[in-house]
């Protein structure tokens, strides 16, 4: 068998001699005798692997990668337009751990069905990598495993499309056990497709005993049985299963936490938008929450909610959320939906902009997309365009020609806060009845209550209790209903 194999896992540092498409070459590896070529043939990523640990001969994508070279088809929209996002490709390749060398763009009418770009460009991407010494090719958008696997035996060095390469990014960024789990979730849903054995993995096991009459054997019971494939298929099935199980639970447990907010009536703001564009630095500015924050894509996958409060005495709750990205995996999406769906449930979207980026209408148009698929797309949204101190005076002027109504702040300096803040206290519900009634001194908990769930419109303090104009919700008006006939 592995005299057949194209690509052996040098799993022995020992070991005298290299098997290279059936030929065999001694020497050592490190010594120069080896042809480039070859050599590039059998360079692999080190610690590939996923948490199931019995699954051990099936080649994963959970990368660390190093020198890689990007390759993107220009389909529709202007250079330019390819250009950004094969800029962005580039960001995600360095968050990753990546260093960039190259980058490639083809103009067609759309991907080649079996090698992404055409096939005479395939040649000039392996001469590439040669060149370049590369040991990883990305791919601007998602392969189907035949165009892996193609573009893989034509380069003879790794090839990894956007989709893994975000999936890979989020798993180094989760951290709590939820997110974990739904990025281990979305990493094994991409991968049961593209599974593929390495040499003796893809011998089917014994349907029976070989010899006849043993046990479990038989007649008409020695079939080819269950390749090494179909096990590992199954067994990262079997934990697809358990994985969705448990972020069930975790729901349940988001749920509560949320209808909690809900009956109390304290309104809820979602901060969402592109990766990278100042959410947690807005939030931290907002409510001293102390998120981290780096200058790095996807670097809040966990989301944080912060209690705030308004001039008037409201308080409303901020989340952080996860970044979008332009083409965001739909596994991603699935497996982030209870996260997500803080967004959907939110009164009011704060949406932030990253002013200083090339294309930020693009960034908001992708964003929006995402909010549309998890249903927040009808909630009232607030512009708010962040690091206005690093944009160009030219753009800040095209985006409030394009967006008047939004707010520009920097979350770095300040600038623009009070108006930010301002804005979201202007567009929060506000409480439906309006209430005049005097509360005995006694009844200071009902005052809190009123402070904190409604709209103090005027407040005085009378002989006989504390005197309140507010608008409240229609249970509140109705504990205050006894004392609103004193009311002057």
């Amino acid at each position: 068998m592995r005299d057949q194999e194209s690509f052996v896992r040098l799993a022995d540092e020992d070991l005298d001699a290299i098997v290279i498409g059936g030929d065999v070459t001694s020497g050592d590896v490190t010594s120069g005798e080896m042809e480039l070529e070859d050599r590039q043939a059998l360079r692999r990523v080190a610690g590939l692997s996923t948490e199931l640990a019995d699954v051990t001969e099936v080649e994963y994508r959970q990368l660390r990668l190093e020198r890689v070279v990007l390759v993107g088809v220009w389909t529709d929209g202007s250079v330019t337009d390819a250009e950004n996002s094969l800029t962005e490709l580039a960001a995600l390749a360095e968050t990753a751990g990546s260093q960039v060398l190259e980058g490639l763009i083809q103009r067609r009418s759309r991907p080649d069905p079996a090698t992404y770009i055409g096939r005479g460009k395939v040649d000039d991407l392996g001469s590439m990598v040669l060149s370049s010494g590369a040991d990883t090719v990305i791919c601007d958008g998602e392969l189907s495993p035949s165009q892996l696997r193609n573009l893989e035996q034509r380069t003879k060095v790794k090839v990894v499309d956007r989709t893994a390469l975000i999936l890979d990014i989020f798993a180094q960024h989760a951290k709590s056990k939820e997110g974990k789990a739904q990025v281990e979730l979305a990493q094994l849903e991409y991968l049961l497709p593209r599974l593929r054995g390495w040499g003796e993995s893809l011998s089917r096991q014994a349907g029976g005993s070989g010899r006849g009459g043993g046990a479990g054997g038989g007649v008409g019971l020695r079939g080819p049985g269950e390749t090494k494939l179909e096990t590992d298929r199954r067994r990262i099935r079997i934990r697809i299963s358990r994985l969705r199980r448990e972020i069930k639970n975790m729901r349940t447990a988001r749920y509560t936490k949320r209808a909690r907010r809900t009956r109390s009536g304290v309104p809820g703001v979602a901060i969402a938008g592109y990766t990278n564009a100042g959410k947690s630095s807005l939030l931290n500015r907002l409510t001293n929450a102390g998120v981290l924050v780096e200058d790095s894509l996807f670097a809040t996958l966990d989301p944080t909610t912060r209690r705030a409060y308004a001039a008037d005495g409201r308080v409303y709750t901020l989340s952080d959320t996860v970044g979008f990205v332009r083409h965001l995996p739909h596994q991603i999406i699935e497996a982030f939906r209870s996260t997500l769906e803080e967004v959907a449930d939110a009164d009011l979207v704060l949406h932030v902009v990253d002013g200083a980026h090339p294309d930020p209408e693009e960034q908001v148009r992708a964003v929006r997309e995402v909010l549309a698929e998890v249903g927040a797309d009808k909630l009232p949204e607030l512009l708010v365009v962040n690091k206005a101190d690093a944009a160009d005076e030219e753009t800040l002027l095209r985006l409030k020609r394009e967006w008047p109504e939004a707010i520009f702040v920097s979350a770095r300096t300040g600038r623009g806060i009070d108006d930010a803040r301002a804005a979201i206290e202007a567009r929060l519900p506000r409480p439906a009845v309006e209430v005049r009634a005097v509360l005995p001194y006694d009844r200071g908990d009902l005052v809190a209550r009123v402070h904190r769930q409604g709209e103090v419109l005027g407040t005085a303090h009378l002989p006989e209790g504390t005197k309140l104009h507010v608008r409240v919700d229609e249970a509140l008006a109705a504990e205050l209903a006894p004392y609103q006939e004193v009311a002057g």
